[in-house]
Formats: C-alpha cells, structure tokens, sequence
C-alpha cells in the first residue's frame, strides 16, 4: 500500500527529493552519486511541466499556454544561465547553441517523430493547414533574426549584435511569439482545433478545484528551485565530460535542449500515436516558438545586466541544415496530409544534425 501510495503521489514527492539531493550533496562524492543527481533534475523538469499543466487548466486559455511557456522557458532560461556562469570560455555560445539543438530537436526529432510513428500506425494523417502556416511564418522570422542576421551586422564584430540591436530584437521576437499566442488562443482559435473526431478527452475533464491547483502552484515553484539548483550543480560535470569525449561544447546545448523538451516531446509522440496529428504538431511548434520567443528576450536581459557576451550567429553550416530543416517541415506540412515518408526524412535530418555536430 505504502508503494502504491508512492506512485499515486510521486508529483507531489519529487521536488521535495530533489532539493534534499540538493542540500544533501557533500564536498566530495563518488562518481555514481551524479547519475542520482541527473536522475533527479530529469525528475523535476518532468513535475514541473506536469504542475504548470495542472495550473493552466485552471485558468483556461489564453492564459494556461503562457502558464506552459513560462514554465518550460524558466527551465530552459535557469540551466543556461548557470552553466554561462559557472563556466569559462566558449559558454558565451551556450544560448545559441541550447536555442538552435532546441529549433533542430523540435523541427526533425519530435516532428519527425510523430510523423513516422502516425504514418506507421495511421497511414496518413490529417491536420488544418491555417494553424501550422501561423506557426512556421512565426517560427521562420525568428529563428532567422536571432540566428542567421547577427552574422551580417557590422556594427559589432562577429555573430553578435550589440546592445542596442540586441534589445531591440529581443522585443521583436517577444512581440511577434505574443501575437502568436493571441492568434492561437483567441482571435483565430478554431486554426488550432483538431478536426471532429480527434478531440483529446483531457480537454472536456473538469477542470482542478482551486486547492489543488494552488498547491499545484506551489509544487512548481519548487520544481523550478529544484532545477536551477540542481543545473547549476551538474554544469561543471556535465561540461567535463564533453571535453572527456573529445565533442565540442555545442553538445552541451544539445543536452540541455533535449532535458527541456522531453515532457513536451512525449505528450507529442502520445498524441500522433493517438492519430491527433493537429494537437502533436500545435505542441512541437508551439514548444519551438517559446523557445525561441521567450528565451532570447530572458538570456539577452540577463546577459546585459550581468555583463557577459551572447554570441547568436549560427555558422555556415548550422545555417544550411536549419534551412533546410525549415524547408523539409514546410513542404511536408503544406498539403494538410502527412505520411511515413515525412517523418524518416527528418528524423534521418535529426541524426544528420548530431553527426555533423559530434564530428564536425
């Protein structure tokens, strides 16, 4: 019963064991003690997702989908900013590279998986055409300011803008990811829908009483807490061990992208498998515009008042595969119908991404 009662609860349980692991961690451990510590930030990140999702089903939309973002951005935002302060040189590329392995992992690994495992399951699968051109126009714009202009600016050397550019794309890209969540959550909901037929039942379930979504509140706060504490706790390891592998820091980002989007990665995949293409796709790229949206406005605050550099430009070659990432997705979503063949080519463009990444 006492394990039964464990399992029921676990959301409830993890962020407290979580910063116990914190607050337990000694001068000197063994070398196993930080799977235990990964095994606990992977824990916090997924309760914290959960109990954001808890809370936005209070409040209903528009408000429940920034309630998400939020959530998944501070996670994003928290674990960045510890490792750019906790390492030394080349962390100034960490934000980019955590941005871009999330654009990548969003646009070929989740996409394309869900694309794959429906078409597998489903043969073809349908979604609304309206949703998903909003999504890839917001989604095109800014990853393109934030990623490819910085690299032909002149008023700073190098793929950096400077401080006024980079203010001033930050509000940008902020504005143009609002718009998309008002065009998403009111002024053209039914884009988003999915057709008749694919409702998810989790969106006619009452929604939680006002105890348990407070509580649920409190819960996320403490995931979050949890995962700062905990991501700043692993850089330093985390950083070692890529050098140990002889890889370059770029993975790191790679790491920390695919932590943050786990929760949401797996809702998608459950969805596709489902046959809701429509409600996979809204979560893969609504994912890559918060992002994107949310996290270049944070970093680059952050990184002006706290004085340390922020280099956005992605090379030549990161610059070929998100074009070309970019144009797979559109060309695959702009019949309304999708199909196996869809989904291999980019997840095969996901395995391409890492290689060139690991062997550059």
């Amino acid at each position: 019963m006492a394990i039964k009662l464990l399992i029921r609860r676990w959301t409830e349980i993890v962020p407290f064991l979580a910063l116990l692991l914190y607050l337990l961690i000694p001068e000197s451990y063994p070398g196993w003690y930080n799977l235990v510590l990964i095994g606990g930030l992977i824990s916090a990140v997924l309760v914290a997702v959960h109990h954001a999702e808890v809370v936005a089903h209070k409040v209903g939309e528009p408000f429940g989908t920034l309630v998400l973002a939020i959530a998944v951005t501070t996670i994003e935002v928290a674990l960045i900013v510890s490792l750019i302060m906790a390492g030394g040189p080349g962390t100034e590329t960490l934000a980019r590279d955590t941005i871009f392995a999330a654009v990548m992992v969003i646009l070929n690994a989740i996409t394309g998986l869900c694309l794959l495992v429906g078409g597998l399951r489903h043969k073809e699968q349908s979604f609304g055409l309206d949703g998903m051109s909003a999504s890839l126009v917001a989604l095109l714009t800014i990853s393109f300011l934030t990623m490819v202009l910085p690299n032909f600016t002149t008023t700073q050397t190098g793929p950096t803008y400077s401080t006024t550019q980079l203010i001033f794309v930050g509000i940008v890209t902020l504005i143009i990811y609002l718009s998309f969540v008002f065009v998403q959550t009111v002024r053209h909901r039914d884009y988003f829908l999915p057709a008749i037929g694919e409702e998810d039942s989790e969106v006619h379930a009452a929604p939680p009483s006002t105890k348990a979504s407070v509580i649920s509140l409190v819960l996320l706060l403490l995931s979050l807490v949890a995962v700062v504490l905990l991501g700043k706790s692993l850089s330093p390891v985390i950083e070692s061990t890529v050098s140990d592998l002889g890889a370059p820091k770029s993975l790191v980002g790679i790491i920390i992208a695919m932590v943050v989007l786990m929760p949401e990665g797996l809702a998608a995949y459950r969805a596709a498998i489902n046959n809701r293409l429509q409600t996979s796709l809204n979560l893969a790229l609504g994912s890559a515009l918060a992002s994107i949206g949310l996290t270049i406005p944070v970093v680059a605050g952050v990184s002006i008042l706290m004085d340390f550099d922020l280099v956005l430009g992605i090379d030549a070659k990161s610059t070929v595969l998100l074009l070309l990432s970019l144009l797979v997705v559109m060309m695959s979503l702009r019949t309304g119908r999708t199909n196996v063949l869809q989904g291999i080519v980019l997840v095969l463009l996901f395995f391409v991404y890492l290689f060139v990444t690991i062997f550059p």
